[in-house]
């Protein structure tokens, strides 16, 4: 079994600062864990599979947590100065969440993401103020980090470049958010932990918490089931451009997810439970109900990282 490195990791005294914080910053996290009914039904009377709301977040989605954890501890190091602009890549929950928090602090942010990213998520970005550059449609997320890393090597002084890849403020969002509330929740009881990744600041915060909580849990992640399979937000790692946070070691498993079976379960969710979320989000259900058939007692927790409004124009709801 692997074991967390997560009690290398010391809190830094930067957490007990905190610049000012506008009302709506305030309402990031402490969003609901929401018991799944109808879709587990025939499992084991001993398991339970639990969902974490992520759109809740005002930004709607588990991104406004890092984006908000990455921009306050810059501006506490100084390294965030009012005439710099944010920038980074993103697939869109990330820029959202760089997008509220600099509509709310008053900073400039300019978002690099793939051409092909929805509708939605470009106007919703947009509408909080931010520019947009649009890399390769088919170099999907590595295009938008290689472009956005050419674009600060050419001017290093304009910006300010948070690096959600590289960032383990992002993991720490997480570490001491996310996960401290997942524990509350469950009381304790939780046995799995069940995510998928992208920048992977979610399963690595998370799980690293849970670890020193109780070491015994079982951390694992999900992952499209090869590099043709896209599920938007989710990386097949063997592919692409591993972000420098991700520590394989953590997990104890992966669970591959056909694109299909996301975009099906996305549709029983909102049909059978009355969640409306994200194709990442059901992805992450069916591999935490595929961990819940292998037990004969559990308490599962997966996460549902946004809702369904960003991917209507996708169709796949139809």
């Amino acid at each position: 079994m692997a074991t967390s490195s997560a009690r290398i990791y010391k809190p830094d005294p930067m957490r007990w600062r905190r610049p000012h914080r506008p009302p709506i910053l305030q309402q990031i996290g402490n969003t609901p864990l929401l018991k799944l009914e109808r879709v587990t039904e025939g499992l084991p009377a001993g398991v339970e599979v639990y969902a974490k709301a992520e759109w809740f977040n005002p930004g709607g989605s588990v991104k406004d947590r890092p984006a908000l954890r990455m921009i306050e501890q810059a501006e506490l190091r100084g390294d965030l100065t009012p005439d710099k602009i944010i920038i980074d890549a993103t697939s869109g929950n990330t820029g959202i969440g760089y997008a509220l928090v600099g509509a709310a602090k008053g900073y400039r942010v300019m978002l690099v993401m793939p051409e092909n990213v929805t509708e939605e998520r470009k106007q919703l970005a947009r509408a909080y103020g931010a520019e947009l550059v649009f890399s390769d449609p088919l170099d999907a997320a590595d295009g938008a980090i290689r472009l956005v890393r050419e674009m600060v090597a050419e001017h290093p002084d304009r910006y300010f470049y948070p690096d959600q890849y590289n960032n383990p403020d992002n993991w720490l969002a997480h570490y001491y958010g996310t996960g401290p509330e997942i524990w509350k929740q469950t009381q304790g009881r939780i046995t799995h932990f069940v995510t998928g990744i992208g920048t992977s600041g979610t399963f690595m915060g998370v799980s690293r918490r849970l670890k020193e909580l109780k070491p015994d849990i079982h951390v694992i992640t999900v992952e499209p089931a090869d590099e043709l399979q896209i599920i938007e937000g989710l990386k097949h790692m063997e592919t692409s451009i591993v972000p420098g946070i991700y520590d394989p070691a953590v997990k104890e498993a992966d669970v591959r997810v056909e694109a299909e079976a996301a975009w099906d379960m996305a549709r029983r969710l909102v049909r059978e439970e009355g969640l409306f979320v994200g194709f990442s989000a059901a992805a992450n259900v069916h591999a935490a109900l595929e961990v819940a058939k292998t037990l004969d007692k559990g308490v599962i927790v997966t996460v549902l990282p946004d809702s369904g409004a960003k991917y209507v124009s996708l169709g796949l709801y139809d």
